[in-house]
C-alpha cells in the first residue's frame, strides 16, 4: 500500500465515521415520535459501553474505576452530554443538534481566552462571538416553539460538557483509552438505566412495539457504535487535530438527511446560521493541528565509558 494510500485512510476513517453519527442522528429524530427520548439515549451508551468492555478485555487494556479523579470528571461530563444531544435529536432536525453541539471547540478557546490571557486571544474571542451569533440565526426557525427553543438550550448545554469531557481527556494520556471510553459508557449506562427505572419510568406507550421502531432503535444503538470504532481508529492512524476538523462533515450529512428524509426546507438565516457557527469552529480547529508543539527536550548524554584498553595498568614492582 502506498504511502499516499495510507495518509488518506484516517480521513476516510473519520468521514466514515460522521456518516454514522449523522445516520444516527437522523434514526434518532425519526424514532423520537414514537419512543421515549431517554430509551433511545440508553439503547445507545449502552451498545458502545459493551462494545468498548470487550474491546478493552480482549486487547489486554487495564481498567480503572476510582483513580484519577479526572476519570470521573470526563464520565460525568460525558454522561450529561449525551443526555442533553439525544433530547435535542427527539426535538430538533438532525443537522441543527449536529451544529450546536460540535461548537465544543470554541468554548475550550473561551476557556483559554478567559483564564490564559495569552497573545491572539482576541481573534479567537472573534471566533466565539461569531458562533454564538450563528447559533442565534439557527435557532430562528424554531422560536415560536418554547419546547423547540429549549431543546436549543439543551443542545448548547451537550456542547459545553462535551468541551468539560474533552479537556478532562488531555489530562488522561496516562490511561488506555479503552479504559477511559468503558468508564464513561458504563457510568453514563448505568446512570441513564437508573433514571429509567425510578426517576423516569417508562409506561406501554414509550416502548415501541412496531417493527419499524424496533428496526430504528437497533439502528441507531449499531450506527452509533460503529461511528465510535471508526472515529477511534481515525485518531488512532492519523494526527488527530487535523482529523477532528473532518468530523463537521456530520453535518452535512445531516442536512442532507434532513431534506431527503425529513422533507425539511432550508432557510437562508439557517444557512448563514451554519457557516457562522461550522467556519470559525472549523478555523479554530485547523490552527490547533499548525501550532508547532513544543520540542522535547533531550536527554543527557551518559558519560563516555573508558575503553578497556586505555585504562592504565598498575605498574608490578619487585
Amino acid at each position: 500500500m502506498s504511502q499516499r494510500t495510507n495518509s488518506l485512510l484516517p480521513a476516510a476513517w473519520m468521514i466514515s465515521a460522521a456518516l454514522c453519527f449523522a445516520t444516527m442522528g437522523s434514526m434518532t429524530h425519526a424514532v423520537g415520535s414514537r419512543c421515549d427520548w431517554l430509551l433511545i439515549a440508553f439503547i445507545r451508551i449502552f451498545s458502545t459501553f459493551v462494545f468498548s468492555l470487550m474491546l478493552a478485555i480482549a486487547g489486554g487494556a487495564r481498567l480503572v474505576l476510582w483513580k484519577p479523579p479526572t476519570l470521573w470528571w470526563r464520565s460525568i461530563a460525558g454522561t450529561i452530554s449525551v443526555a442533553c444531544t439525544f433530547y435535542a435529536l427527539t426535538r430538533l432536525p438532525t443537522a441543527d443538534v449536529l451544529t450546536l453541539t460540535n461548537t465544543y471547540p470554541l468554548w475550550i478557546v473561551l476557556t483559554s481566552f478567559l483564564h490564559r490571557g495569552r497573545g491572539g486571544r482576541l481573534t479567537d474571542l472573534a471566533c466565539v462571538v461569531c458562533g454564538v451569533l450563528g447559533v442565534v440565526m439557527i435557532q430562528q426557525p424554531h422560536g415560536a416553539e418554547k419546547g423547540d427553543v429549549g431543546a436549543v438550550a439543551i443542545a448548547l448545554v451537550a456542547s459545553v460538557t462535551t468541551a468539560v469531557a474533552m479537556l478532562g481527556l488531555h489530562r488522561l494520556k496516562a490511561v488506555d483509552a479503552r479504559a477511559v471510553v468503558a468508564h464513561f459508557s458504563g457510568l453514563a449506562s448505568l446512570s441513564l438505566g437508573l433514571w429509567l427505572m425510578f426517576a423516569h419510568p417508562l409506561t406501554s406507550a414509550d416502548i415501541p412495539r412496531e417493527p419499524g421502531a424496533m428496526a430504528l432503535l437497533l439502528g441507531v444503538g449499531l450506527s452509533g457504535t460503529l461511528g465510535q470504532v471508526l472515529l477511534t481508529k481515525a485518531y488512532a492512524s492519523g494526527p488527530p487535530a487535523k482529523i477532528a476538523v473532518l468530523s463537521l462533515t456530520q453535518v452535512v450529512f445531516g442536512l442532507v438527511f434532513d431534506v431527503a428524509l425529513h422533507g425539511r426546507q432550508l432557510t437562508l438565516p439557517s444557512l448563514v446560521g451554519f457557516v457562522m457557527v461550522l467556519g470559525p469552529t472549523a478555523w479554530v480547529t485547523t490552527r490547533a493541528a499548525r501550532r508547532p508543539r513544543p520540542e522535547p527536550e533531550a536527554a543527557p548524554t551518559p558519560p563516555r565509558p573508558i575503553a578497556a584498553d586505555v585504562v592504565p595498568k598498575p605498574r608490578v614492582t619487585t
